[in-house]
């Protein structure tokens, strides 16, 4: 399919000095490409310099195959709509109105609207979910209601880019989260291509077709989600020297509690992982076991705890990984089950329960403490 949005070789930065080079980016109809890196990265550079707010230092931008500078203002305008981080502050406007204002590439020299305008201001508002707000002064309005009216004026350009620079930012979860799935549906059912920053990497894993790593120097990396989270370059990106993130949960983990560990933690299917993360914020150092290598709980124990016995996902636990788990609870001074009970796993679990017990080391349980 033919880009609808693309850069050869872009240079982007201030008074002529090149911040980032090199930028080379493809991103069809309908599909969504996410800029991030840590602050000072070039994120809003980029952003600003796509939509002729910034001057590039060298190199091209085309829509379709026209440079965007040879696109009349009216044209660009009905192409691309931007909806930045900067506040505004409109004296005296209500929400409806200044969603109409995205209606003026299609008004006449009057500035007047249409029944079609008036329609689509208002289509607009519904697609937002703020047809309640209509009338409301845009100054009276929370962030969260702000960004949905900005959002709602970008939509009512009916444009075939939309370009937002951290349009999560000053959002609860609530509005995170509709905001994106109205972006996502735009691009399934009208093809819109979106280009925006996000600081959640969390939520880019999972919104975006396409992500672009910046450095504040370079590109990093440019690629898909699958590509980029699954290569440690979310570590690199943001230098974490400590802690690491989790691709299975799309998540930053903070680093293990090191020392000699003091609990052994029988987990698995996915139980154990709540307890891992307890055991974590109250600084106590733990192994796991016994876990199949495919279970949700092995993910997290291999980041979170200092020692993990897994075995190969469906076979039978063999006795040399029974033995290895008990001599690890020799050295621990209690055993917390995490209440894990099925198939093969039930004899060595009680295996291991028979010898804590014999070995006096003390076996909590999660809800009840100590047995």
């Amino acid at each position: 399919m033919e880009s609808l949005l693309s850069t050869k070789d872009l240079a982007v930065g201030y008074n002529r000095k090149i911040l980032i080079n090199g930028i080379n980016i493809s991103l069809e109809k309908g599909k969504i490409l996410t800029l991030i890196g840590p602050n000072g990265a070039g994120k809003s550079t980029v952003l600003k310099t796509i939509t002729r707010q910034l001057q590039s230092v060298s190199g091209n931008i085309f829509i379709g195959s026209q440079l965007i500078n040879n696109i009349p203002g009216k044209d660009f305008a009905r192409q691309t709509a931007v909806v930045l981080t900067e506040r505004i502050h409109p004296e005296l406007m209500t929400c409806a109105e200044l969603v109409a204002m995205g209606r003026y590439p299609y008004t006449n020299i009057f500035g007047s609207l249409s029944e079609h305008d008036k329609s689509v201001v208002t289509s607009s508002l519904e697609r937002v979910h703020a047809l309640d707000l209509a009338e409301k002064d845009f100054s009276t309005l929370s962030d969260g209601q702000r960004q949905r009216i900005m959002l709602a004026r970008a939509i009512c350009q009916e444009p075939e880019i939309i370009v937002l620079d951290e349009p999560t930012a000053y959002l609860d979860i609530r509005y995170k989260i509709e905001l994106l799935s109205i972006l996502r549906d735009m691009t399934r059912e009208q093809g819109t291509a979106v280009v925006m920053s996000l600081h959640e990497i969390d939520l880019a894993m999972k919104i975006s077709d396409e992500i672009l790593c910046l450095d504040g120097e370079r590109i990093t990396a440019y690629g898909s989600p699958d590509m980029i989270y699954s290569s440690h370059e979310i570590e690199r990106l943001f230098d974490l020297q400590s802690g690491s993130y989790n691709l299975l949960f799309g998540s930053v983990e903070l680093p293990k509690t090191e020392g000699k560990p003091e609990v052994f933690v029988i987990a698995g299917n996915g139980k154990g992982t709540p307890l891992f993360r307890k055991l974590q914020r109250q600084g106590i150092p733990f192994a796991a076991g016994i876990l199949f290598e495919n279970d949700v709980d092995c993910q997290t124990a291999d980041v979170l705890s200092i020692e993990v016995v897994k075995t190969p996902a469906f076979h039978p636990i063999s006795d040399d990984v029974i033995r290895k788990a008990a001599e690890i609870i020799s050295g621990c001074r209690y055993v917390l089950d995490a209440g894990t009970d099925y198939g093969t796993f039930s004899r060595a679990k009680n295996i291991l329960l028979d010898h804590a017990e014999k070995n006096g080391i003390p076996i909590m349980d999660k809800l009840k403490g100590t047995n």
